[in-house]
């Protein structure tokens, strides 16, 4: 389970790294980058989402994930991966307008 855990924050906590790196790329109007970037984000996501989904569909089957700080943390880290992913593509979309009027 730590191992499955583990996979959820680095793919989740790369992601997010894309995400903000995205954001500074497009204020500094590399939007190539910046798209670049969010793509390699919705990738990590995705793969973080792939191991929380088989998580649920093995509890969904009747076996049962125990308990960690660290999963709770695994699916915190995600959560808010995704958080800042959806508010990074806003904050793009944002900079996008501004600079190209």
């Amino acid at each position: 389970m730590e191992e499955v855990a583990v996979k959820i924050i680095l793919e989740s906590g790369d992601a997010r790294s894309c995400a903000m790196e995205a954001i500074q790329c497009a204020k500094s109007k590399d939007f190539a980058k910046a798209k670049e970037l969010m793509e390699q984000c919705n990738e990590k996501i995705s793969r973080a989402h792939v191991v929380q989904t088989g998580l649920i569909q093995a509890e969904a089957s009747g076996k049962k994930t125990e308990l960690s700080v660290l999963l709770i943390h695994a699916q915190d880290h995600l959560m808010t991966s995704i958080t800042v992913k959806d508010l990074a593509n806003e904050i793009i979309e944002l900079y996008t307008h501004v600079h190209h009027r």
